[in-house]
């Protein structure tokens, strides 16, 4: 229920946000649909007021954000005594569909995170993204833009480019604007980063749905209840499901900015093309290009490419070229002044670049073909369906969209044109990004998803302008499209239930053994800390949790974490693997899964797999996490003291088939325990390692259990806790 609370909480929080700005900015032509722009205007002033905040030296959002919570209600109440509340509570009820679908939408979305935790947490099922957001809007809600402890100011790890602290990565080169609207919504409410970073990318998502429905019903001219499906089939589809259970806010963000860049260029094109025409139009683009600078600014250089494309050939075909013109100056004005405003961010753009061409970012996603993108894949990753389902529902796809367009031509429509418009340059950039990545070896294909997310509201549109067959005259054409939107919500529905089925137990959560790391701020004689945390999504969360500490890192673990000397006076260590000190040796355990170590005492030492295992395996509610050894398997001991240290082995195993488990050193066997089918614990003690580092072999008489068609791998024996426990030294000789 909590999550629930929460979401329908943040909603309507958001919505109050954007009404009044909505009810003054929406041009006059078009002011009885100010409703559809309150949820992106209510991102824009939020996002604005945290800029406002950062570059006013305070303290955070949690020192003012709960303050700034007058400005919507100002602004809504200025907007009622001009508009009149009579008029403003009769247009909210023309939106009463589409604020069930908006609803409806998102308590499907947030269903499975509910299932999946008691408490509010954010969860993935693969990207790390989330604990970046959380980074930043920590950064927002708790510390001022001139302060430089900790971890925030640690230049050798944290710089990027030409920025030198954490704080500022945020404001000239990362995303903004989405950390921003958690470090906000989180400070008015009470909610720390790691509680919303999840529920607020569903909120974006949601957020993005009246903009489907406006597009559709202006841009493409589909009936109420064709633009209705569209925006809830927005909500259902995997290409958006994908991007929420992946925490992949940037883009979930700029899908609605860029759907109001298009349909505000079209709205231009097709009026009288006035200064004042445009001067009203002005404040859904600033809203759109504020948006788009704040956290994709990257794609501000191709986010006009629809409109472009519409207006252009309009341009062509009726040959009016200096419309053209005047038209591009305007749509380009409001661009200007929100480049002004977001100075730093619009000049760290070609660093940005620079970053793109250094590092190849992201993840193999498989190529989706139109069929694909209205919700016939196989699966969560995005699949094909087999060939011979796939090219079927292909071509009815190609023919009716033919049957539209030839339609469209008979009755002297634009309709299919104007669809064309939004999709061409999106598919264009889609199959060049698929075919660099393919031809390079690179992840181009995890960029061209996410052209393919940006744009993807208006390709919806345009996919499905076949919807107009309802229409025809002829009963074979209006059964198909029916028929059609019946197929495709079927498949996504099918699609929106897979993606909740794996959200209920997610390979990654922030659960109370991550949460538990916060308690490290407040220990004082930690002063610094190396990152020894294996796994890259537990990683990044311990930054998120630890910023008031510097940290150091082995691995380049993500931007604005470099790899470094690791100068921390503390390890702090996680998984499988863990050194246990005699008590007086200052080794702090936190929670289940996590220790620190410290490097000044005579008992520290450093622990790593070698070769011979598989990947770590876990079960998130249960915290259990394990690696399966592939048949003989070693473990890394660094001991950096000047002498000999004496270790005894704790394991915590369990097998396929009953087998012995022979501890190596060197040609020398240090033990022998048995290991069963059931898990249980084992000790080899007296292992004594010498200063430098030492190489255990972990092997078996028997050979590791064969793959099956279920599982390929060979299996030896599967460790869930291995753990040196350093044995006291001698007491010195009584004088």
């Amino acid at each position: 229920m909590v999550f629930f609370l929460a979401a329908f909480g943040l909603l309507l929080h958001l919505l109050v946000w954007g009404a009044g700005a909505a009810l003054l900015l929406t041009p006059r032509a078009w002011r009885n649909a100010w409703p559809i722009f309150c949820a992106p205007m209510g991102l824009a002033l939020q996002s604005a007021v945290v800029w406002a905040g950062a570059y006013s030296n305070l303290a955070g959002t949690a020192v003012y954000a709960r303050g700034t919570e007058l400005i919507p209600l100002l602004l809504l109440a200025l907007a009622v005594g001009r508009v009149g509340a009579g008029r403003v509570a009769a247009v909210l009820t023309r939106y009463w569909a589409l604020g069930l679908v908006m609803a409806v939408d998102l308590g499907l979305l947030v269903l499975p995170l509910a299932r999946a935790s008691r408490t509010l947490t954010t969860s993935s099922l693969g990207s790390c993204d989330a604990a970046d957001y959380a980074a930043g809007a920590r950064v927002l809600q708790e510390f001022s833009r001139n302060e430089r402890g900790g971890f925030i100011g640690l230049t050798e790890v944290v710089r990027v480019a030409s920025v030198d602290n954490f704080y500022d990565f945020w404001l000239r080169l990362n995303h903004f604007t989405p950390s921003a609207l958690i470090a906000f919504n989180g400070a008015v409410f009470g909610w720390q980063p790691h509680e919303i970073t999840g529920l607020m990318t569903i909120l974006l998502l949601v957020a993005t749905l009246p903009a489907v429905y406006w597009l559709a019903r202006t841009v493409l001219r589909a009936s109420a209840r064709t633009s209705l499906w569209l925006a809830a089939i927005y909500g259902l589809n995997p290409v958006t499901w994908y991007a929420v259970a992946h925490v992949a806010m940037g883009q979930l963000l700029a899908a609605p900015a860029l759907a109001f860049l298009t349909w505000a260029g079209v709205a231009l094109w097709r009026g009288r093309l006035t200064w004042r025409r445009g001067w009203a139009l002005g404040g859904v683009l600033a809203m759109a290009y504020w948006l788009v600078l704040g956290g994709y600014n990257f794609i501000v250089l191709v986010g006009l490419v629809p409109a472009l494309t519409y207006a252009g050939g309009e341009a062509l075909r009726t040959g009016r070229w200096r419309k053209f013109g005047q038209w591009l100056v305007l749509m380009l004005v409001p661009l200007g002044v929100c480049g002004l405003v977001f100075t730093q961010r619009t000049l760290g753009l070609v660093e940005r670049f620079q970053l793109f061409g250094q590092y190849d970012f992201g993840w193999t996603i498989p190529v989706m073909s139109p069929e694909g993108w209205l919700g016939a894949v196989a699966g969560t990753e995005l699949g094909p369906l087999a060939l011979g389902l796939r090219l079927p529902l292909l071509a009815l796809l190609l023919a009716g969209l033919l049957l539209a367009w030839r339609r469209d031509r008979q009755e002297g429509r634009r309709e299919g044109w104007w669809a064309l418009a939004m999709m061409l340059p999106v598919i264009a950039g889609y199959a060049y990004l698929e075919l660099r990545g393919a031809l390079l070896g690179t992840h181009a294909s995890y960029d061209a998803y996410k052209l393919l997310a940006v744009f993807f509201p208006g390709l919806l549109c345009g996919l499905c302008v076949w919807t107009s067959l309802a229409r025809s005259r002829q009963p074979w054409q209006r059964w198909a499209a029916r028929l059609g939107v019946v197929g495709i919500t079927a498949a996504n529905l099918v699609l929106a239930d897979q993606f909740s089925t794996r959200l209920r137990r997610p390979p990654l959560q922030v659960d109370a053994d991550l949460v538990a790391l916060q308690r490290i701020e407040t220990l004082p004689d930690v002063a610094s800390i190396n990152l020894q945390v294996a796994d890259f999504w537990s990683r990044l969360w311990a930054n998120a949790f630890l910023l008031r500490k510097p940290q150091y890192f082995p691995t380049h673990t993500y931007e604005g974490r470099l790899n470094t000397a690791l100068k921390g006076d503390w390890d702090l260590t996680s998984g499988v693997l863990a050194v246990v000190t005699p008590a007086e040796a200052g080794s702090v355990r936190i929670g289940r899964s996590f220790r620190l170590l410290n490097r000044h005492s005579p008992y520290f030492l450093r622990v790593q797999l070698g070769e011979g295992w598989h990947p770590e395996e876990h079960l998130v509610r249960e915290s259990q996490r394990w690696h399966w050894s592939k048949g003989e398997a070693t473990l890394r001991v660094e001991n950096p003291q000047a002498t000999l240290r004496t270790v005894t082995l704790r394991l915590l195993a369990r097998s396929l088939q009953l087998r012995d488990l022979q501890v190596w050193q060197g040609g020398a066997c240090r033990g022998v325990v048995a290991v069963g089918t059931a898990l249980a614990d084992s000790v080899v003690a007296g292992v004594v390692l010498p200063p430098g580092e030492t190489v255990l072999t972990l092997r078996s008489s028997q050979p590791p259990t064969a793959g099956t068609a279920a599982d390929a791998r060979a299996l030896g024996f599967a460790v869930y806790r291995l753990e040196l426990e350093v044995q006291p030294l001698p007491a010195p000789p009584a004088r």
